[in-house]
Formats: C-alpha cells, structure tokens, sequence
C-alpha cells in the first residue's frame, strides 16, 4: 500500500495539472468569444445608427484626388473644437498629415494600439485627417458611411470602391454650425471605433 502511495500522489498531481491547463484554455476561449461579441456588438450599432438629415446644401467636391470640397471655408473656432474633442480620444496624436495635403492634420494612432480593421485604415495608423478647409477624411463601418452619405454629412472618396477595405472612406463635409459639430464629431468618434474595436465613453 505504501509504495503505491508516490504513484496515487503522482497520478492526482497529473490530474490537478490536466485540470488546470483544461480551465485555463477554456478561459482563453471564452476571452476570445467575449472579445469577438464586443466587437460584434459595436459593428451592429454601427449598423442602427441614424444621423439627422443635414440641412445645409452639400458643398461640391473633386471627382479625383486630391479629394477636396470646391468653395468652402473653415469656421476656425468650430474646427478648434473638433480638434480638441479628437486630441482626448485614447492612444490618439494629432500631427501634420502624413498622407493628405499639406496642412491637413493627421490623427495618428500610437503605433502599439492593436487594430480592429487594419485593411479600412488609410495609410501608417493615420486613422483620419482633417484639411484646411475643415472637411475631413475618415474610414466608417461601410453600413455608417451609407448613412452619412444619404443624410447629407458626407460622399464616398474616389478611391472607396477601388480598394479593399475602403468601402466606407468618406470625405465628411465642413461643420458650419455647432449642431453639425456634433455630429461630425460622432462620425470621427465612430471611425475610431470602427478602426481600433475600442468605443469610447
């Protein structure tokens, strides 16, 4: 009876090890499932989310690149605003463009900052630009581009339905008013979303 005692102990420590190492990957699993559900969660409200229609007239833009509005001035205190709102956002950096035109400023993620949809992000972690005419560029969940557009706030880039990923690249026109402020802070809110799975308070 002793000397199958070390083998009994043996045999349970291999148990309470399978046991563990079994919960642990289980637990991982169900890290992922979560995680997957989150983000699930975020792309269908991105899907219901409903814009009130803009009521200015839709300013004119270029056919080609550069993609620019024809026509249209910057309300600087409005655009001091956006950038204020946007420099708070986690892991955000606001710098000179490093693929619009100058002047543009760029909002660059940190470049550790794990993405959700790296293929929709337009180029480096450069998530979206606002120009010197106060108009931006910003890659949406393509349900919310569709939205945006047909609403009034924003018409797709050239270039949205000749790359992979691009489908929701928007150029979102000029605030001109502090109600449209707000809501062309939410569509660049929910660009960052859309690009980093991470949704802000």
């Amino acid at each position: 009876m002793r000397a199958t005692a070390p083998i009994l102990r043996s045999a349970l420590n291999l148990f309470d090890w399978q046991m563990v190492n079994t919960m642990n990957v289980h637990l991982r699993t169900l890290a992922v499932a979560v995680t997957v559900l989150v983000l699930m969660c975020s792309m269908a409200s991105a899907q219901e989310h409903a814009f009130p229609e803009r009521t200015s007239p839709r300013p004119k833009t270029t056919s080609g690149v550069p993609h620019t509005q024809i026509g249209v001035e910057i309300d600087a205190d409005l655009a001091q605003l956006l950038l204020e709102r946007v420099a708070q956002f986690p892991g955000v950096t606001l710098s000179p463009t490093r693929i619009s035109l100058l002047g543009a400023i760029g909002f660059q993620l940190d470049p550790d900052m794990l993405l959700s949809q790296p293929n929709s992000i337009v180029g480096g972690f450069e998530f979206a630009h606002m120009h010197p005419d106060g108009s931006l560029h910003a890659s949406l969940h393509p349900a919310m581009a569709r939205r945006a557009i047909k609403a009034g706030w924003a018409v797709g880039h050239p270039w949205a339905n000749q790359r992979p990923g691009w489908s929701g690249f928007v150029m979102i026109y000029t605030p001109t008013t502090p109600v449209e402020l707000d809501v062309v802070i939410d569509l660049v809110e929910s660009s960052y979303t859309f690009i980093t799975g991470n949704t802000l308070g």
